[in-house]
């Protein structure tokens, strides 16, 4: 078994200075700043990103110019290195959804060799306040803003592949700038994708939907009180991008629709999500498929449950009592995976 470790940032500062704690937390870690310069291009075509995201998301254009300026580097270089946009493509990575009973539950699944090993709480004066999973520093795995919407990425395919924007940095915008799932889905039409995913969303009135997204269109699945989420499209207008085999997420699909109903509060789907046992569980972490953390919010309470991999200590809070101005003690989560 190996320990691994997720630092919990509680940040309530200008997205300059947000971007400048990030630049000032990878100096301390290089071996981190390593892997983000191994899979991701040394120059991009950043006045293309910078229009993108100056309507968009121009704070994120200010993240960027913090974290240049503590790393010591050029803004292009910290552009091409955290921007999200036009990376190379990824690797395969599994994620499984489901959002019934005023829940929202999810499993991300990938390697820790491509992990941030960051769960950031942020508030500005020019953005809703979120909290999730950081991924390439700017994006998000998963998160929830403090209008009680939620979201999270499924890979699907590189089919069509293209210069574009990352699906992190689209979750992170969303975060960022909506407060239903109607506005996530039409936030989420606007911008340029780079690869095919999906979003699952869902908000605090009960509205939910899967967001099939691919360099060419978009397509929604709207829930009706319950939603279950992995990695492949059901709209007929998308099927022909999935990749040549997806039984693993057929699989999930379908335990997922047994649950759906069930009743279950926030600690019995999370318990069902991030037990070893759990069939939503995996250990493939040699291959890229392994459980790396649950998140779960809870849409009545406000409440946020999240752990890494067989953690024993999962971390709970208050979300909106967060937002109002109450930190957490808590600043590390941690976890154990079996490379084998």
């Amino acid at each position: 078994m190996t320990t691994f470790k997720a630092y919990i940032w509680q940040l309530r500062k200008s997205s300059f200075e947000i971007g400048q704690d990030y630049g000032v937390f990878l100096k301390k870690q290089p071996d981190l700043l390593t892997m983000y310069k191994h899979v991701t291009k040394e120059t991009i075509d950043w006045r293309n990103m910078e229009a993108i995201y100056r309507e968009l998301a121009p704070h994120l254009l200010e993240e960027l110019q913090g974290v240049a300026e503590k790393l010591e580097v050029s803004y292009t270089s910290a552009a091409a290195c955290f921007s999200g946009y036009d990376v190379p493509k990824t690797k395969a990575m599994g994620c499984t959804t489901l959002i019934d009973n005023g829940v929202y539950t999810r499993n991300y699944d990938f390697s820790p060799l491509l992990y941030d090993g960051i769960f950031s709480m942020i508030q500005t004066n020019s953005q809703y306040a979120s909290a999730g999973y950081n991924l390439q520093l700017l994006g998000r795995h998963d998160g929830v803003n403090e209008k009680g919407l939620v979201i999270g990425l499924h890979f699907v395919s590189n089919e069509g592949y293209r210069k574009g924007v990352s699906p992190w940095v689209s979750c992170r915008i969303v975060l960022d700038n909506c407060s239903t799932v109607e506005e996530a889905v039409c936030l989420l039409k606007l911008i340029p994708h780079a690869a095919c995913y999906n979003f699952s969303i869902g908000d605090e009135k009960g509205y939910m939907a899967t967001v099939e997204t691919c360099p060419e269109k978009v397509e929604v699945l709207w829930g009706n009180g319950s939603l279950a989420c992995t990695n492949h499209f059901k709209h007929k207008k998308m099927t022909t991008k999935n990749r040549t085999n997806i039984a693993g997420s057929l699989q999930r699909q379908t335990h997922l629709a047994k649950l759906m109903g069930s009743s279950w509060n926030q600690t019995k789907l999370f318990e069902h999500f991030s037990e070893d046992t759990s069939p939503l569980f995996f250990t493939d972490y040699q291959d890229f498929f392994g459980t790396i953390h649950t998140f779960s919010y809870a849409f009545d309470q406000g409440l946020i449950k999240t752990a890494l991999a067989k953690s024993a200590h999962p971390l709970v809070l208050d979300f909106k009592k967060w937002v109002g101005g109450d930190d957490i003690v808590e600043s590390v989560l941690t976890g154990e995976i079996n490379e084998g």
